[in-house]
């Protein structure tokens, strides 16, 4: 089962068909998918994208969310935990990631979202490790992991794009230990 997550800010729910309208209009933003495609995604391939995306809550038990803000019900974004298939020399892992949309970037929502769903993969989801990955260059995505407590584990590349990501890792343990001060 996907869980909805609620946090003061944001609701992160599963994806629904219904939501493809309003992911083409942010995955149409060239900043969106800046990391790592360097420009926006079609309508097509936004489709294929949310496809996918369900196509794992089954197969993998658990994906990336769409993240709505509560205030007005506006999808801003999503955020989660995926497995990382696009980089299969840190498999078995489990990613937490987040892209949101240009207006609402520079907030604190980044970090809000991946904590709710750090919290969730550490209590309910019985994780022990979770890796979030970002291009050295993507300054923000890695301070939102700085925030969130994990540290730089592996710097590699990416086999399909051949760019250099950095790999970054939380356990458990710390994660408990960050739970108690």
């Amino acid at each position: 089962m996907i869980p909805e997550l609620v946090t003061d800010r944001l609701v992160l729910r599963p994806f629904e068909r219904e939501d493809l309208a309003d992911l083409v209009a942010i995955h149409a933003e060239a900043s969106f998918w800046w990391y790592p495609l360097r420009g926006p995604m079609t309508a097509e391939e936004t489709s294929a994208f949310l496809t996918r995306t369900m196509e794992r809550y089954a197969s993998d038990g658990f994906g990336i969310e769409a993240v709505i803000e509560r205030s007005s019900g506006v999808m801003i974004g999503w955020a989660g935990l995926a497995i990382p298939h696009f980089l299969p020399e840190v498999l078995p892992a489990v990613e937490a990631g987040w892209r949101l949309s240009g207006a609402y970037r520079g907030r604190g929502l980044a970090t809000e979202a991946g904590r709710a769903a750090v919290d969730w993969g550490f209590s309910a989801g019985g994780l022990q490790r979770i890796v979030s990955i970002y291009e050295p260059e993507n300054l923000a995505s890695g301070k939102v992991m700085e925030h969130l407590g994990f540290e730089p584990y592996l710097t590699t590349t990416d086999p399909q794009r051949g760019i250099e990501v950095v790999v970054t890792e939380l356990t458990v343990e710390r994660w408990v230990a960050q739970q108690r001060t």
